[in-house]
Formats: C-alpha cells, structure tokens, sequence
C-alpha cells in the first residue's frame, strides 16, 4: 500500500466524505524524557486522574504504531482545542497494545491505541473498553529472521523459538501464519518478549524467528533482517479505544478528540512527509525508514467509522483466542465482538472544531 502518489484531489474529496467540506519504547510503559507536564508513566497517569476528580485531565497515549497520535501530539491540535474546555492533556507512551489494553484496565489512560486483535482479546477478558475510532488499516506485522538465518519459509519454524508480545497483532499473526502453513502454536515455543526486545533477541540469537511490529520491523530490516512471510490479511486493524467510564461521563471530551484525529488524518495525508519526519523523531529511525513505514505499510486513508469491515476481520481471529487458551469460550469472544464498537464519535467526527 503506497500513498506517495496520493493525489490533494482525493484528499479533498475524502474531506467531503468525511464532513471536513514502533524503535519504540519497550517494557512497560514509558514516556519521553524531559515531557514534565505533558508527558508521564502510566503510575503517575493514575495518580493524576485521581487527583483531578474534576476530570480535568485528559490522559491518552501516542504509539510509534499510530502515527496520527504522534502528530497531534507533535501539534498540539488537542490541547488547543480542549483549553476551552478547561482541560488539560497528559501524554503516556504505549510500548505495544498489550501496555494500552493495561493501562485502560488500569484507569491510568482513558483513551489508548491498539491493533482490533488486541481490544477484541482485552474486552473478551472483561476489560470495559469500546472502539471509538479507526486510526489505520496497516501491514505492520510479519515474520522476521537475522540476517544470517537459512529459514525461508514458515515451514522451517517448526522445533524453534519465536520472539513475540503476546496479546497484539504480531502474536496472532504468528498464530495465524502457523495455521496457514499446517503447523500448531505447540510446533513451536513461543519467548514472550516487549517488541523491541524482541527484536534485540532475534539479533543476539536468542530466538530463531521474530514477529515484528512497524516501526521496530523496518529498523531491523534496514539492519539486515529478512521478513520471510507477510500477509496483510492477518493484519487486524488500527483501533483508538475508550474506556465506557470515559465515554458516558465525558462524551464532548471523546468527540473532541475524535475531532482532532481526523483533523490530524487529513492533515497527514497531505504531509506524508512530515509525518515521516515525526515518526522518524519519536522512534529513532533514519527518515528513509519512517518514510518507507508511512508510505508502504500505513494506510491512515481509511474510513475512520468502525463496522462490518472490521467485525469480519475479527471473526476469523476471535476462535484462535478459543484455540490458544487466552480466552475460555466462543461465546464469550462473541459476546465482546458484539459490543465492541462504538461508532458514535466517528460518525459525527467534524475536523473544523479544531483549533488549529
């Protein structure tokens, strides 16, 4: 998927439509040095929103997987346009979706992005959070090998160990992939590993194969790794989830940043570029890397409305929750699937409220 030749023309015609005319961190949640106020850990989010019982502090986090949450954290767009409001906006870092789906749970952030696998997984286990918003339909996960490596094909993964973050895409890519290719989650062993660190077992040796996650993957392609299986089907989509506390208590508040996210789409969409530069900033990589992450392997031109697209592509990945023992029936995979999404926010989405 390519968007290097993406036209304004069709940007503004998706304006219309519309109604306007990860290397990331790894281990548990972080923030970005030196942030103070705008910036924190996932403990001191929860402290904070404890101490503002006004509900006065928006805490939402920025991933180097959701792009759009590092430019409109870059701009500034939200804070500006929640001052009126009287809010305030704190920053936390999500080192993967598993670290969101953890922070949600927790209270320490009300709003977080995820990949569709992850929250259909969290809301299955009981995690009260709906999907508000599309950020992106990506190819950000694949099978990854060192650049020594003789493995070609997923076949060959067969008595090895496998680098991946349990409850996030890569990890259900991985069992996606072994199922495509005759083999079970048990032909292989499984080293639980924080994206990053996966990457860093995957170079050290540690394991034989890696299931990545963009931006880490790219980085570690530039590196010399090699991706031996790819299938953007088995990429679920890129969900901005809300805890149902926040949405029923502050609905203005998730519209504004609803607003704000697809003020930063368009916008996006018309400075690849610079987004490219953003991305390159926040997670470490050479500008070429990020440009190849946002232009080959992030759709961000994606109908923002969660819906039947996405209730289908979770379908297929609910059973494998069954099969791998993460979530103890269907019937409870299909009672989560059922009242995951919320398309209020999205539908009614209008990008000219933000201050700008």
């Amino acid at each position: 998927m390519s968007f290097s030749g993406k036209t304004l023309s069709a940007v503004a015609t998706r304006r219309s439509i519309l109604g306007f005319g990860a290397i990331a961190a790894a281990g548990l949640i972080t923030a970005c040095a030196g942030e103070g106020a705008t910036g924190t850990n996932a403990g001191t989010a929860a402290a904070s929103s404890s101490a503002n019982a006004g509900g006065k502090v928006l805490n939402i986090d920025f991933a180097t997987y959701n792009p759009l949450s590092l430019v409109l954290k870059e701009k500034g767009w939200l804070e500006a346009t929640l001052k009126e409001q009287g809010y305030t906006v704190n920053w936390v870092q999500s080192a993967g979706s598993n670290k969101a789906n953890e922070a949600l749970r927790a209270g320490a952030i009300d709003v977080g992005s995820t990949a569709g696998s992850a929250a259909l997984l969290a809301r299955s286990n009981g995690s009260p959070i709906k999907n508000i918003l599309l950020y992106s339909q990506p190819e950000w996960a694949a099978l990854a090998v060192a650049k020594d490596s003789t493995i070609k094909s997923v076949a060959e993964l067969k008595g090895k160990n496998v680098a991946a973050t349990k409850g996030t895409d890569p990890y259900f890519f991985l069992l996606q992939a072994l199922e495509a290719n005759d083999l079970k989650a048990s032909d292989v062993t499984v080293q639980n590993l924080q994206h990053a660190d996966g990457r860093a077992a995957l170079e050290n040796g540690s394991v034989d194969a890696w299931s990545g996650l963009d931006p880490i993957m790219a980085g570690a392609e530039q590196a010399g790794a090699k991706l031996i299986y790819r299938n953007v089907d088995f990429n679920t989509y890129g969900f901005l989830n809300a805890t149902e506390s926040f949405i029923s208590e502050k609905p203005e508040v998730a519209q504004a940043v609803v607003d704000s996210y697809e003020y930063a789409r368009e916008w996006a969409l018309e400075n690849l570029e610079e987004t490219a530069t953003i991305l390159a900033k926040v997670a470490g990589l050479e500008d070429a890397v990020a440009t190849k992450v946002i232009t080959e392997r992030s759709n961000l031109d994606v109908d923002p409305v969660p819906g039947e697209k996405q209730r289908v592509v979770l379908e297929k990945v609910g059973p494998i929750f069954v099969q791998s023992g993460d979530v103890k029936d269907q019937a409870t995979v299909d009672a989560a699937l059922a009242s995951i999404f919320d398309d209020t926010f999205a539908k009614n989405a209008d990008p000219s409220t933000v201050k700008a």
